[in-house]
């Protein structure tokens, strides 16, 4: 059996390794575009913020350590033109030198992978402008970067690259805008959430311009004037397009395989085109996501690695099948990290999907013991099915482990309130006798059970203003003169409140904010068995604070007609 694969990198590589160790017999040929077989393109925008110093580092192969270790003939700087199907044969060029051949194969693999979008945009053509693909694209701004009059950047788009190439950017010490069409980075994360990395973005330095589209680019004293909608022009020494990506699916699509969503490659769960002889992995293909059940596109390495397994395994006879994607990721953000598994609250309303959300701000470790870093946790779940949907974490130590736990319990099925009985390790120094996760089983079961009730962010500008409820904050002094939300008059420590109860209104609702959710929620378990309407407000303070500060500067709506400074 001869396969051929064409593109390396996660998926293709992958498939190539497994093949050799299901059968020591077949020929395997790998064709990659670039200079490179299997490289970590994960840590491109790594390599040139100078965090990895050695470009060698990026290299997990070379063709010669892929012949020695698995006997397979990986040859770059080979680019396949056309597939002839019926011929089972590819028409392959040696971009060195021009020379085309042809390729037989019994079975073929695509990973192409995603192409970065450069939009046609007046000036695109620039030549200090970039994106970032290959491990060559890496060395060329790693250079342009590190000369002496390179000292301002903007990147265009907020998502992975964009958001990992302005933080390596301003590691070199360079004056770095941000650039982003919609109102906030890193889309799968809704916009509460993504509050807490505008802040530490900013006060890392970097400049970013939320809800402004650039227009065009000109050249301006050797340097690029980066033009945006409705906003003062940019001028910068060097431009990284990050904006996204689209699947490099045109060779599919001129061997007329059929297509998918945005012209990306269609496979059934075991990788098969329509082809049955031909295969597809990686970013070029569509997926389905394992909560909403509909076809999506993913550009992670995770999916890539195990697509290309599974290509591997069925042509090699095994009954493997990919059972789609909950889109895991996890994104480092200057100091804090950015994790999330499944849907966002946009997602789900958009499927038509009935859910609840537990917010929490837990610490990372036992409170005693040093060094414990608060993150804030953000989980969805149907309440008539107890369904995990999805969930989202930003903080410091520990979001990793945690994502990784949810993601876990999600593609298990598990109910949200199981989450409360895992029986997860302990240590001072690494969790809480309750972690994070058990902590959002015990609220979830609190909601589903009817022992609390919750009210949001979003929902304050609903409030009434006409004093049929009371605002209730339950911290203690300290914290409630040195800050409180707008409207929230009324201050009672909780560890006062029972004394003091009868200072509140029984006939009005009561709604309870403290500093995290914890003490609000005691504070409603003590009002609900004294007869009082109580609503305790999800996420806290903190997480209210996060959200408000980015609200200042919008029209936004706030209850009983309050002004928007704090």
């Amino acid at each position: 059996m001869k396969v051929v694969i064409v593109g390396g990198v996660a998926g293709g590589a992958t498939a190539a390794a497994r093949i050799r160790r299901l059968d020591e017999k077949a020929q395997i040929v790998l064709l990659e575009r670039s200079g490179f077989i299997s490289y970590a393109n994960c840590g491109l925008p790594y390599y040139i913020g100078g965090t990895i110093q050695d470009a060698d580092a990026l290299t997990l192969q070379t063709p010669e350590s892929f012949w020695k270790r698995f006997q397979v003939e990986a040859r770059v700087g080979h680019e396949v033109l056309t597939i002839d199907r019926k011929a089972k044969v590819v028409a392959v060029q040696e971009l060195s030198t021009g020379k085309t051949y042809t390729e037989n194969y019994d079975k073929l693999i695509l990973s192409p992978g995603a192409k970065p979008i450069r939009p046609q945009l007046f000036g695109i053509d620039n030549e200090k402008i970039y994106t970032l693909r290959t491990v060559e694209d890496t060395v060329r701004i790693r250079k342009a970067a590190e000369s002496s009059n390179c000292k301002t950047a903007v990147i265009v788009g907020g998502g992975f690259i964009g958001v990992e190439m302005a933080e390596n950017f301003r590691n070199l010490g360079m004056d770095v805008t941000l650039v982003e069409k919609q109102t906030q980075i890193l889309g799968q994360f809704d916009s509460d959430m993504a509050s807490f990395l505008h802040a530490h973005m900013k006060d890392k330095g970097i400049r970013l311009l939320l809800g402004k589209s650039v227009s065009g680019f000109e050249t301006a004293d050797q340097k690029v004037m980066v033009n945006i909608e409705n906003a003062e022009p940019i001028q910068t020494d060097i431009v990284v397009l990050a904006i996204g990506v689209v699947p490099d699916s045109k060779l599919a699509k001129d061997a007329g395989l059929a297509l998918g969503q945005k012209e990306s490659i269609a496979v059934n769960d075991q990788m098969q085109t329509s082809d049955p002889d031909i295969y597809a992995v990686g970013d070029a293909v569509e997926v389905t996501h394992q909560v909403t059940g509909e076809k999506t596109l993913v550009s992670l390495a995770g999916p890539a690695n195990k697509q290309g397994r599974i290509a591997a395994d069925v042509i090699c006879g095994l009954d493997s099948r990919y059972t789609g994607t909950a889109a895991s990721s996890v994104l480092k953000v200057f100091d804090m990290t950015a994790a999330s598994t499944g849907i966002n609250e946009r997602t789900a309303r958009t499927a038509n999907i009935q859910y609840e959300k537990v917010i929490l701000s837990p610490a990372s470790h036992a409170s005693y013991y040093p060094g414990g870093k608060v993150m804030t946790m953000k989980v969805l779940f149907e309440k008539e099915s107890q369904r995990i949907l999805g969930a989202q974490i930003i903080g410091g130590d520990g979001v990793d482990k945690r994502i990784d736990v949810l993601a876990t319990a999600m593609q298990a099925n598990m109910q949200v309130s199981v989450l409360g009985e895992l029986d997860l390790a302990y240590a001072p120094p690494y969790s809480s006798a309750k972690d994070p996760v058990n902590m959002v089983g015990f609220i979830a079961e609190n909601i589903i059970l009817g022992k609390v009730k919750q009210f949001y962010y979003e929902g304050i500008e609903d409030l009434p203003c006409d004093g049929s409820i009371i605002l209730l904050d339950v911290r203690t002094d300290g914290e409630y003169k040195n800050g409180h939300a707008k409207g929230f008059e009324t201050h009672i420590p909780i560890d006062c409140l029972r004394k003091r109860i009868h200072e509140l209104d029984q006939s009005k609702p009561i709604y309870v904010m403290c500093q995290s959710g914890l003490r609000s929620y005691i504070a409603c378990r003590i009002l609900a068995q004294n007869g009082y309407d109580c609503y305790n407000f999800a996420g806290g303070y903190r997480f209210y604070k996060s959200v408000h500060l980015e609200k200042q500067s919008s029209n936004w709506a706030y209850p009983c007609g309050m002004e928007k400074s704090e």
